[in-house]
């Protein structure tokens, strides 16, 4: 018996023509012994080409029918469905078979061409075992699982693509609800901007926000400093300037109040003085704003000061605004707390909990493209001088925003952040993962290092045409059916499947769904209506966020009009 496990019902029709990676299939009449319609097909629909030593496994991207309906309406003529060519079950002397991608041997004109049996699908889908997770089941029959093997994916970068709506959360939690199962010394990190993954991993995750996240401003490089300062607007060249001078001699001041001699390094090359704009070692804010005055005081004409004293007004309203508590309440209080912030940010040791989600939502807005990119440099840095000691997982939502194709908008390191974990995160056990509904606006060259896409429905033409290019020639045809794919659908290509896969997505239990948890998420409860107390209370807490008194800290779930007055 064939690896299809056909029977001669089960014969559709024969090769007509053959080329590299497609083929061209007269279809025979419909069985009349088959009113049930088993062998009806149409596009998508995998068939069995019956070579030598193989079956040849394809699937349908095109019928078309030569003829007109005859007066019973029924087609007339011949009918000829163009496949595409994927790979080929191996005949083996037992009668059993395994699949490999590539074709070693081809069908003949003339040859049959079957349905792709039950039999067959597991052959080539049912690739259960220690390396592979379990996300879904199989469009063309869900009684067999959607296997993906779950170190090519990782190693080897991965992108989910999808429109809004379309269960691309819900998916992504499946994903990496599987990964946390089958490999319990993977880090991953979750760049969650929207607060909605909190319930899908609240039993394996920390979850971080601006109420409980320490970031030392010492910790961002000088790029990300200049952002913080200067609101996310690029800053003057003279007050930059001002900067790179004053930083190295604030951060060389405490390692010396703190007897940190070896810190110091000091090299007569270069003025007595190791540090750079870029080194992560402690400074206080205090003597970066006594170093900028210093310079002030003896400049030779006082018309010049103007710009001092704008940099100092800069850094104090920085400092004061509450929002930025994170990276500078307490941030010099444990001197050098780089260990610390790792061990939490990174889950090291995990205690239980070997994820991160970051919540951005309730960040300042200004500031939140720095943050990313001082969490997806510190990532690759760790990963890179520990010579990749614990695999990490990054995993961007809402990737576009981080790592846009026009170099013209966004900020410049975040994408070169991602971009450096793309190109070299594999040799150092640093890997990434991306989510994005609009793949046509993100940085070409990094979707392009992701090798395993999980792309769901998308109706923008640009949007398609970037995955047509990231994925092989003979899967290319297979995004015709992405417009059409249901909530929950998904196609796989690449390195984690072994064929283009169109499945979906195990559907997760309603406690593990995701859901915004953001200020905006807030819903009113219409039989109660909202009075003037909803009101008053919502009106304290907006002025609050920015006055450092509001009864409700940033980071904390908002308040529902149910509650008002509680």
């Amino acid at each position: 018996m064939s690896a299809s496990s056909s029977t001669p019902l089960d014969l559709l029709g024969h090769v007509v023509s053959i080329s590299g990676s497609q083929a061209s299939v007269r279809l025979s009449a419909s069985d009349p012994s088959d009113p049930a319609g088993k062998t009806r097909i149409t596009v998508g629909t995998f068939l069995a080409l019956e070579a030598a030593q193989s079956s040849v496994v394809g699937v349908i991207t095109d019928v078309v029918s030569s003829g007109d309906r005859t007066a019973n309406g029924e087609l007339g003529g011949q009918t000829t469905a163009r496949v595409d060519l994927l790979g080929e079950i191996r005949k083996t002397a037992v009668g059993s078979g395994f699949f490999q991608r590539g074709i070693t041997g081809y069908p003949m004109v003339g040859d049959k061409v079957t349905v792709l049996g039950d039999a067959a699908l597991r052959i080539v889908y049912d690739t259960s075992g220690a390396d592979t997770i379990n996300i879904g089941q199989l469009q063309q029959n869900n009684s067999i699982g959607a296997y993906i093997k779950v170190d090519e994916m990782l190693t080897k970068h991965f992108a989910l693509l999808g429109s809004t709506g379309v269960g691309k959360s819900s998916g992504l939690a499946v994903i990496l609800r599987q990964v946390l199962q089958v490999r319990p010394n993977l880090r991953i990190f979750l760049i969650d901007p929207h607060n909605e993954y909190g319930p899908s991993f609240r039993d394996r995750a920390l979850i971080i926000n601006p109420k409980n996240l320490k970031l030392p401003f010492w910790l961002f490089n000088f790029e990300e400093t200049v952002d913080v300062f200067f609101r996310g607007r690029p800053g003057l060249d003279e007050e930059v300037e001002i900067l790179s001078h004053v930083i190295p001699q604030a951060k060389s001041m405490f390692a010396g109040s703190r007897g940190d001699r070896q810190s110091l390094r000091k090299t007569e090359a270069g003025g007595g003085m190791g540090f750079t704009v870029d080194t992560p070692v402690p400074y206080r804010l205090s003597d970066l704003i006594h170093l900028i005055d210093e310079r002030m005081g003896k400049l030779e004409n006082q018309s010049n000061a103007i710009r001092y004293s704008r940099l100092i007004t800069r850094i104090e309203t920085v400092r004061e605004d509450p929002r930025y508590a994170f990276m500078f309440d307490n941030a010099n209080a444990g001197g050098d707390s780089i260990v610390d912030v790792l061990s939490q940010l990174f889950r090291l040791p995990p205690n239980g909990k070997p994820m991160t989600v970051m919540q951005l939502a309730g960040f300042p807005s200004e500031v939140v493209d720095s943050v990313v990119s001082v969490l997806g440099r510190m990532a690759f840095e760790f990963a890179l001088w520990s010579d990749g000691a614990v695999p990490l997982l990054f995993v961007c939502e809402e990737a576009h925003r981080y790592a846009p194709g026009d170099r013209s908008i966004g900020f410049g390191p975040t994408r070169k952040a991602i971009s450096r974990i793309a190109k070299e995160g594999r040799k150092y056990s640093v890997f990434l993962g991306l989510v994005t509904q609009r793949p046509a606006d993100l940085d070409a060259t990094i979707i392009s290092q992701c090798s395993t896409l999980f792309a769901m429905r998308m109706a923008n033409d640009r949007d398609q045409n970037i995955i047509r290019f990231a994925v092989s020639d003979a899967a290319a045809s297979l995004l015709a059916f992405v417009p059409s794919l249901g909530t929950r659908e998904v196609f796989a290509f690449g390195e984690g499947v072994s064929l283009p896969t169109r499945l979906q997505f195990s559907k997760l239990p309603a406690e593990f769904l995701p859901r915004s948890e953001s200020v905006s998420s807030a819903r009113l409860d219409p039989s109660r209506g909202v009075d003037t107390a909803f009101i008053e209370a919502v009106v304290d807490r907006w002025r609050g966020a920015s006055m450092g008194n509001s009864k409700r800290k940033l980071g904390e779930r908002p308040l529902q009009p149910e509650k008002v007055g509680a």
